[in-house]
């Protein structure tokens, strides 16, 4: 078994000549290489700005390359409760801005021509207990109305034509949304970034930043240092460097995946629809087959971050919590373990805009791949000259600082223990 994201570890790495250096000067700076800053520096570069990437270690090699696989439409949370909050009108704009992020995903595939298995294969959510088809019933009923048409509520029986389990009483089918091979894609919007015009810089960590006197940026890297007239932040759950008032409001959070060997026939007899899965738990999980028919298995296995060890007894919850619910699988081989960090927001919404003179956007809470592409896409845009109420479905929303967050999150085994008590009651 190796310790290692299959995703990386399956995916050609985007390489490039050597170390190149890094430029003295750039219009923009693009600050980590995930898939928002690749979006971003895609989208600048196509509009003729001189733009650069920094990353500190590898392109995609944290959230983007560690995750489920999954790409997603649908909020992290409930529709009703997000209209409670801000209108029917501003929660169908956000709802809506991850629908499109799921088409500029399935586009850039398109337009790049990116070899990433990219299926739009929908999403199952699925009822962990009884009590739960009745809520999933309301939101369907609600959704269908507003946002979601297409959706299908399914009963005990009829799950049987999706996923062969007894371990679950009822699901929703969300058909838009897909699955893709997120290693691949990441490499392929890399080398389409450079082919379009930016340059990118792995092993750069940034280590400074300040203002100058004439409103430019300079940010400093053990490489060299940069003068940059913008500067966008795309570093999810960064928790070293400069910046420190984006670690009080956003909580790194350890998400843990197992992925199996290849399945044979056996994966269409477990997952028959091979749906991408999602369960109603709180400390839930989610799991979807490969191309190659290994089935990835995620979830909140623990309240820590992604360590060697922490992965290793992850692994361990998840793969007897994926036995409980596929017992045919009973003697197949885990051939990748491995963990990853969520940039989670107090209200699991995502934050976007600028701060002293720093453009951001970050806090995806999970569900990332799809938003993060679109609101790199949609920085990019701003910084050229959109405007940004209009472009930004999150525009203005409040942002206050995490009661008691200066760093390391050591409240985790706290909000662990709570969501567990919650799963229990309810």
């Amino acid at each position: 078994m190796m310790l290692e994201s299959y995703w990386l570890d399956s995916g050609e790495r985007f390489a490039q000549d050597g170390m190149a250096p890094l430029p003295a000067r750039a219009s923009v700076v693009v600050v980590g290489g995930g898939f928002t800053g690749l979006a971003a520096a895609r989208q600048l570069a196509m509009a003729g700005t001189d733009v650069a990437v920094i990353e500190a270690g590898r392109i995609a090699g944290e959230a983007s390359g560690r995750n489920g696989g999954q790409c997603n439409n649908g909020i992290a949370g409930d529709f009703a409760a997000l209209s409670n909050r801000f209108g029917c009108e501003r929660a169908t704009a956000m709802y809506r801005a991850f629908d499109t992020g799921v088409d500029r995903v399935e586009a850039i595939v398109a337009e790049e021509a990116i070899d990433c298995d990219f299926t739009r294969n929908g999403k199952l959510k699925l009822a962990d207990k009884p009590e739960h088809v009745a809520k999933l019933a309301r939101a369907a009923d609600l959704l269908a109305k507003t946002v979601e048409p297409d959706i299908r509520l399914l009963d005990r029986d009829q799950l049987a034509g999706e996923i062969r389990s007894d371990a679950f009483h009822g699901g929703l089918v969300f058909p838009r949304s897909a699955s893709l091979h997120m290693g691949r894609f990441a490499a392929g919007l890399a080398r389409a970034a450079v082919r379009h015009g930016a340059s990118l810089h792995e092993q750069t960590p940034l280590t400074g930043h300040s203002r100058m006197g004439d409103g430019r940026h300079k940010l400093v890297t053990p490489r060299g240092t940069i003068v940059a007239d913008a500067v966008l932040l795309a570093t999810g759950a960064s928790m070293r460097g400069p910046f420190g008032w984006l670690r009080r409001r956003i909580v790194p959070i350890g998400s843990f995946i197992i992925a199996t060997e290849p399945l044979g026939d056996l994966a269409n007899r477990i997952m028959p629809g091979r749906r991408n899965g999602t369960t109603t738990r709180n400390i839930g999980n989610y799991f979807r087959l490969t191309a190659d028919n290994r089935l990835i298995f995620g979830g909140r296995a623990r309240f820590a971050l992604s360590s060697p060890r922490n992965d290793m007894r992850g692994g361990e919850v998840l793969q007897a919590r994926m036995l409980e619910i596929f017992p045919e699988l009973a003697g197949v081989r885990i051939a990748h373990n491995w963990g990853g960090v969520v940039d989670l927001t107090a209200d699991r919404l995502p934050r976007a805009g600028v701060r002293d003179g720093v453009h951001y956007t970050m806090g995806y809470s999970g569900h990332g791949t799809q938003i993060s592409v679109l609101m790199g896409e949609v920085m990019a845009r701003i910084m050229t000259g959109a405007d940004p109420v209009e472009a930004n479905p999150f525009h203005g929303i409040d942002w206050p600082a995490v009661p008691g967050h200066f760093g390391p999150p050591w409240f985790l085994p706290f909000v662990g223990a709570y969501y567990r008590y919650q799963d229990w009651r309810h």
